[in-house]
């Protein structure tokens, strides 16, 4: 083990190694200045029957209580009406300038509305901002139907897109969030639904941001009212019936740094506001989310015996991000773990360590190390030789 101290990324490392299995341990140092240890406080007290707070970027869990306990999601269900509204715009399957009739069934959808009229055709993008801004179960159910033919043939899209998210505790029974036995969902699986929306489709999420929406000549306000108490906030979807209680998933953004949260089955709206509030304030005000290596960045050169090259660059396939307690970002400690020998021929891409990062006894980071270019072996002669040479060096050490 050899020990090597850089300064507050630690983005280069050069030696190379040579024998069968090395590890390199990088103290990622801020000046004495920044490393005052932060006080952390524990989560604040949330009144909700399940919440969660994640980083958007790192999938970071900050806050959680019952996240896994199935819970109806009233009009929070929109959110994966509309992300699979945008996969369909994004594959080419639909369009926003698209007509769309309007059906007896949506037009008699019960609860929030959007006031579409049966008969009539109603462009697809207003469509989205009716569901997405009003809350419109008559626009959702018209989306449903434009994309999948039925409402019930969109709810099995919607529990396969489900699966394929990995929201292994959610089944939906319709597009909107209706109330219906067995049609149910999780925090924890609301923030994967959010995050790929979020993540995926930006422009798409946009859309969530809007205060207001205006169609037939009725406007009507975003009903998610953080939007005018914090700023940061962009987003995403309120809910609400008498089985669900008050909902909200709420995403913020600050310096960089994109906080997610889900609070179901609140007392009130003001309450739903307030305790979302609590969680991002405090996920704000006590963590930070830092980048610590680029995707491709040479983080190690490491000699490659029998190749035509006689070194190969180490990274990592993608950018590395952490979250972390705010003032703890100089107590870091990288560690990287590679073979001691490496043998041509070597594909670009392949996997010849692993990088974790460690605060005090946490890990907070693992990816593998990755070869950035390919090397090819070398001719005969050469390939002999350096395998007289290893043969020798192990047998002597």
């Amino acid at each position: 083990m050899q020990l090597m101290r850089y300064g507050a990324v630690a983005k280069t490392l050069t030696q190379g190694m040579t024998a069968v299995l090395c590890a390199l341990t990088l103290a990622i140092v801020l000046p004495a200045g920044l490393r005052a240890q932060a006080l952390i406080p524990p989560p604040p007290d949330v009144q909700a029957s399940g919440y969660l707070l994640i980083d958007a970027h790192t999938n970071h869990v900050i806050a959680a209580h019952n996240i896994d306990e199935p819970l109806p999601p009233a009009s929070l269900t929109k959110i994966m009406t509309s992300y699979l509204a945008a996969r369909e715009l994004a594959a080419g399957r639909i369009s926003h300038d698209d007509e769309v009739r309007i059906s007896v069934a949506a037009w008699r959808t019960p609860g929030s509305r959007m006031f579409i009229q049966e008969g009539t055709t109603v462009r697809f993008e207003d469509l989205l901002r009716g569901m997405i801004i009003q809350s419109g179960n008559d626009a959702s159910v018209a989306i449903a139907e434009h994309i999948a033919g039925s409402e019930d043939a969109f709810a099995n899209m919607m529990n396969q897109q489900a699966q394929q998210l990995g929201m292994t505790d959610t089944f939906y029974l319709n597009s909107t969030g209706l109330p219906a036995e067995g049609h149910v969902t999780t925090p924890r699986d609301l923030a994967k639904v959010a995050r790929a929306l979020i993540t995926e489709f930006p422009d798409h999420y946009a859309m969530y941001s809007e205060r207001s929406f205006t169609y037939n000549d009725i406007q009507q306000p975003n009903r998610n009212r953080l939007l005018w108490r914090d700023r940061s906030v962009d987003g995403m979807k309120t809910g609400h019936t008498t089985e669900a209680g008050y909902c909200l998933v709420a995403s913020a953004e600050r310096d960089g740094m994109r906080l997610v949260s889900i609070v179901m089955g609140t007392s009130s709206d003001e309450a739903r506001m307030r305790e979302s509030n609590k969680l991002l304030s405090y996920g704000f005000r006590y963590y930070e989310t830092r980048r610590l290596y680029g995707a491709g960045e040479r983080l190690r050169v490491s000699d490659v015996w029998r190749g035509q090259a006689g070194e190969v660059g180490l990274g990592l396939a993608e950018a590395a991000y952490i979250t972390i307690p705010r003032g703890h970002y100089g107590d870091l400690e990288a560690e990287i773990e590679q073979q001691r020998v490496l043998r041509a021929p070597i594909d670009e891409g392949e996997q010849l360590g692993m990088l974790r990062v460690k605060l005090g006894d946490d890990l907070v980071y693992e990816a593998p190390l990755v070869a950035l270019e390919p090397v090819t072996e070398a001719g005969f002669f050469k390939r002999l030789w350096h395998s007289v040479v290893l043969f020798f060096r192990e047998l002597f050490r």
